[in-house]
């Protein structure tokens, strides 16, 4: 899914072609807090923002100088191939420079601003300069097979090689008969290499159905023959098309994944309304999921009405395929994708202890879903996304009500503190799909959707490494929290820890209602190691208010804890002292007495 741009401004001089510039691309604005006033969304820190915003993926247009752009984002430049677009535009709307993306759109979105400005567009890109193009670029609609070869190409006609044009001239060149470069423009299956460039119009849509439990090498292979036997290169396909009952199915999503394209759902009462184009259709497929046909009328319900069957019903064993043209390239696709529900850990609260992953599921959500606190994280990375909050003790709405969006074909994200699968949602989210033939209130298009967990970092990760290195030797994780886990359970886990020598993170230690099991648990540990054992208590951990204390096990306050609060306590080997003039503790593993070098 393509991410819309967003204006990046710093100061109020930039505020009005900001606005300009944001009525041109049909996009927000995004600006520096205490320097501006109109802004959609306002940050405070302008590199931490502008990373995330690049990391994500999005497109950015800063209203600044072109030095702040280049400083915050070089030490995250990786790869032309992925990279967004990010563009500098000048206060006064003067000049439009393409930084980086020139070819993802960079140029495109420079020289269309540039009309509208009535500035100059400073494109240094050697193609577009002197051809007008990129040719790995090619119009909407089409789909360069072998992008791997387009900037030698480019290279070669900038030195005079020449363009012979076989079929649609796409790019509008000039044709030459003695051209060294082919520029390809054919839905047939092509030969490529660096001397010819093939350009597919991406007007065909594969239709498929499949029994429960299809393989997808079965599915897989249907598809190919009848690409095969049509001519079609894969290359041409829009997307794949199915009915929404098969969105779980894995030969259905991953013959999807495999071609690289959009998986497309229809309801049975959509498919339905194609009953009238079909070629084959059939009253046994009727009774088993209400409609008269499926690759058929997936296909043509894409394709659109003056689309028309290449390939009617083909079938195998278990699966059926076919194939339908569009009239024109397919820009826009009907139907709604397969909904997706990402479980994301944000880390303690911290913006710069997320992770990449985690900062792009977020960017490319239609919907984040979270306690409202843990919403609030985010800031202004959530803008442009619907934002549905949930209070404490509401975890199971808050996890049913995100499969269900989920289920609707929206592409949802679950917040958690920390990491999402510690004390978080994604148990939750699991349990409830494991046990969602019980009764438990999920529709089957929730039961249907993509889970995918990122991981974060944990409370017990970040306060270790505030302090030290207590984890460095075998640690467990423990909460004291009696209203999920019976307290008999509780205690017996802390003996058990005790009893192993367990470097522990206790999470949950203590509420208003509940405050003796940390009373407890001291108790127990001190039965099994010394008094002067070192213990971390570590609260809001990278949000304001952040507080570590050190003490001894002996020394161990239990009324300074709560909800917010992490307790580490070492094993008999962890160790405190000073370095640096700083209190650091640490969990040794032997290597110094065993004499031995530690490796990286």
């Amino acid at each position: 899914m393509a991410l819309a741009p967003v204006v990046v401004c710093l100061s109020r001089t930039g505020e009005e072609t900001a606005r300009r510039i944001a009525d041109i691309l049909d996009c927000g604005i995004h600006g520096l807090a205490r320097r501006t006033e109109n802004a959609d969304v306002k940050f405070d820190n302008a590199a931490d923002h502008l990373q995330s915003l690049f990391v994500a993926g999005t497109p950015i247009i800063g209203v600044c100088a072109t030095g702040i752009l280049v400083r915050v984002l070089s030490p995250f430049l990786a790869s032309k191939s992925t990279e967004p677009p990010v563009l500098a535009v000048a206060e006064d709307g003067s000049a439009v420079i393409p930084l980086l993306g020139g070819h993802r759109g960079a140029n495109r979105i420079a020289r269309h601003l540039a009309e509208n400005l009535g500035c100059h567009a400073a494109v240094t890109t050697a193609g577009d300069v002197t051809l007008g193009v990129a040719l790995d670029e090619p119009p909407p609609g089409w789909r360069l097979a072998n992008p791997e070869h387009a900037g030698a190409a480019m290279a070669d006609l900038l030195a005079g090689a020449g363009a012979r044009i076989e079929g649609e001239n796409v790019f509008g060149l000039e044709a030459r008969p003695d051209g060294r470069i082919s520029l390809v423009a054919t839905e047939q299956a092509e030969p490529a290499d660096k001397g010819k460039l093939v350009y597919h119009p991406v007007q065909f849509v594969l239709g498929v159905g499949c029994s429960r439990g299809c393989e997808a090498e079965e599915l897989a292979a249907l598809a190919d023959s009848v690409l095969t036997r049509s001519g079609i290169a894969p290359g041409s396909i829009a997307c794949v098309a199915s009915l929404d009952l098969k969105a779980d199915e894995p030969a259905v999503f991953e013959l999807a994944d495999s071609l690289d394209v959009p998986l497309s759902l229809f309801s049975a009462a959509e498919l339905e309304a194609e009953s009238h184009r079909l070629a084959n259709p059939s009253e046994v497929v009727f009774r088993e999921v209400g409609c008269h046909g499926v690759a058929e009328a997936a296909a043509l319900a894409v394709s659109g009405d003056a689309g028309r069957l290449v390939v009617e019903k083909t079938r195998t064993k278990n699966a059926t395929c076919a194939l339908a043209r569009s009239r024109t390239p397919i820009v826009s696709i009907p139907g709604r994708r397969r909904g997706s529900l990402a479980i994301v850990g944000l880390g303690p609260g911290k913006a710069e202890w997320r992770t990449p992953e985690a900062i792009r599921m977020i960017a490319r959500a239609d919907e984040v879903v979270g306690y409202d606190s843990y919403i609030d994280l985010l800031g202004p990375l959530a803008a442009g996304c619907t934002r549905t909050g949930f209070s404490l003790g509401q975890e199971r709405e808050r996890c049913r009500y995100a499969l269900e969006q989920a289920g609707a074909g929206r592409q949802v994200v679950l917040v958690s503190s920390g990491d999402a699968g510690i004390y978080a949602m994604a148990s939750l989210v699991y349990e409830m799909l494991d046990r969602a033939t019980e009764g438990n209130g999920l529709s089957d298009a929730a039961g249907r959707v993509e889970v995918v967990c990122a991981p974060g970092v944990s409370a017990m990760q970040a306060a270790a490494a505030r302090t030290g290195a207590l984890l460095g030797h075998d640690f467990c994780a423990i909460s004291l929290s009696d209203l999920l886990t019976p307290r008999d359970v509780i205690l017996r886990r802390i003996r058990a820890a005790a009893e192993g020598d367990f470097v522990i993170a206790f999470y949950n230690p203590s509420s208003r209602q509940r405050r003796g099991l940390v009373g407890t648990a001291k108790d127990i540990l001190l039965d099994f190691r010394p008094a002067n054992t070192p213990v971390v208590l570590a609260r809001s951990l990278g949000r304001p208010g952040e507080r570590l204390a050190y003490a001894t096990l002996a020394e161990l306050d239990v009324g300074g804890t709560d909800m917010l609060t992490t307790v580490l306590v070492g094993s008999s080997r962890s160790r405190s002292f000073q370095v640096g003039g700083r209190t650091r503790v640490y969990t040794p593993r032997g290597y110094e007495t065993r004499g031995e070098a530690c490796s990286p």
